[in-house]
């Protein structure tokens, strides 16, 4: 699969490809994306399963056109609504999701500098704050719909405590992801159930290239990410 992306500024990376894997959709069910840049997140969900109807929302004029262009050039596979995720019109606002899914602004721009790339800062700064992007997602989930997000490992507490304290999730599971084997996490993916009240988990990492060090040029990523990235399997940690 291929995709769109803007030849400068912020492009989509294995982190989208790794954010849809996660998402435990089934035939019949419905996904939001909140943020989506170019779609790639929500193109490569709809890609794996078909039959699930994907809307992704992105507030960036630039980005939404590259979302459409995407979800065109695969089978019209994407509902594009170009919106503000703090302000989204009805035609969103009216429904309720099996899941909805984001990729947030990594950083806090009140702890580091903003990036002179006006499209990247958009994409990597954070402007809207991470209880807002829990609540929205709250409020469009089905009762015992599923939230899947990827952010950065220092951000997991934040986030955390917004699942529970703006969102009423529960049974939140958190999968450090690890650059190699023996490193410190640097993002994580968390999964939570609306209204969900099972324990916490925290998983084992996953190792995303083989051998402690990149030794060679070309690919060395694990056989488990391989088949994600190349193949398009699902992210089957959660289950």
């Amino acid at each position: 699969m291929q995709a769109w992306q803007p030849a400068g500024g912020y492009r989509a990376g294995v982190d989208a490809v790794l954010l849809a894997a996660s998402v435990p959709g089934l035939p019949g069910e419905t996904a939001l994306e909140l943020g989506a840049g170019a779609g790639v997140a929500s193109l490569c969900l709809a890609a794996r399963v078909p039959e699930m109807a994907v809307t992704a929302v992105e507030r960036d004029a630039g980005y939404a056109g590259l979302a459409r262009r995407n979800g065109a050039a695969h089978g019209d596979k994407l509902e594009v609504v170009e919106a503000d995720l703090a302000a989204l019109p009805e035609v969103v606002k009216a429904r309720r999701f099996t899941h909805v899914l984001f990729n947030p602004p990594y950083f806090d721009r009140t702890r580091g500098p903003a990036s002179p790339d006006a499209a990247r800062e958009m994409a990597m700064g954070e402007e809207t704050p991470m209880e807002i992007w829990v609540d929205v997602a709250a409020r469009r989930l089905a009762p015992g719909g599923w939230l899947t997000v990827i952010h950065r490992a220092e951000r997991m507490p934040e986030l955390l405590a917004a699942l529970v304290n703006r969102g009423g999730f529960g049974g939140a599971a958190v999968l450090p992801l690890v650059a190699r084997a023996g490193r410190t996490a640097s993002r994580v993916i968390v999964q939570a159930r609306k209204g969900g009240r099972a324990e916490a988990r925290l998983l084992a990492p996953m190792v995303l290239h083989e051998g402690p060090l990149h030794e060679r040029d070309g690919e060395d990523y694990t056989a488990e990410v391989r088949a994600i990235l190349r193949q398009g399997a699902p992210l089957t940690r959660f289950l």
